[in-house]
């Protein structure tokens, strides 16, 4: 049996995001489909005295059928801005230091990236190698990309060799699962409910910010909160 979980890329994702990588043998990054302006592409929050903040990556948007790998970066001075953020915030932390490295240079190697796709590509990937998370990374234009919303997710899966597709409830408003059941592959879907809560700086506590916070306040113990991984590592 093999799993397959396909979703757009997004900057810095949540846990949530990261369990689904971890559930599954393949995961695709869903970029050849509509950039939707003030979503989780090219944004995600983080914990601040004052509450949950934004960081941003400014990214061109010129009409509605832009694709997610077709945006551009508009100002490449977020990248330092960026890092000199979470240092303001996250310096504090108690593994912040364990991983202050990784992340600088990364945020350097990207100061002078076009494409909005590869910055969250080189986040998504980097982030993984932290969480020993070892699932085949695919991009879809690795893929026979058909015409039809449902249609061409279960082609990806078929082109893949999957037998289950796992999915973010928010598929549950247009996902078609009899086509998936005529073709043998077994629907499931992500649960992003009972994570545990962590020493987090700032509270009250926030689950629904970027993976970087778990990472910094916990390290190694990462893991351990969320659902795909901690069977393996504890």
């Amino acid at each position: 049996m093999k799993s397959l979980a396909i979703l757009q890329s997004n900057y810095i994702p949540w846990k949530g995001y990261f369990d689904i990588i971890g559930s599954v043998d393949e995961f695709v990054l869903y970029d050849c489909v509509q950039y939707t302006k003030n979503d989780w592409r090219n944004r995600n929050k983080i914990k601040t005295p004052k509450g949950t903040e934004w960081i941003t990556i400014p990214c061109n948007f010129s009409s509605s059928s832009q694709k997610i790998n077709e945006t551009k970066v508009t100002n490449h001075l977020w990248a330092n801005k960026h890092y000199k953020t979470l240092v303001q915030y996250y310096s504090k932390a108690k593994y912040f230091k364990q991983y202050e490295n990784i992340f600088s240079e990364l945020y350097k190697e990207l100061e002078t990236e076009e494409f909005l796709s590869n910055i969250n590509y080189k986040f998504i990937m980097t982030i993984n190698k932290i969480l020993g998370i070892d699932t085949k990374i695919s991009k879809c234009e690795d893929f026979n990309l058909v015409e039809g919303q449902t249609l061409r997710l279960l082609q990806i899966c078929k082109d893949a060799g999957a037998n289950i597709y796992l999915s973010g409830p928010a598929a549950k408003d247009y996902l078609d699962e009899g086509m998936f059941e005529k073709e043998n592959i077994k629907v499931e879907w992500m649960n992003y409910g009972g994570y545990q809560e962590y020493e987090q700086l700032y509270p009250p506590f926030e689950h629904g910010v970027s993976i970087l916070d778990l990472i910094f306040n916990v390290g190694d113990e990462a893991p351990k909160y969320m659902k795909s991984l901690n069977k393996v590592k504890q």
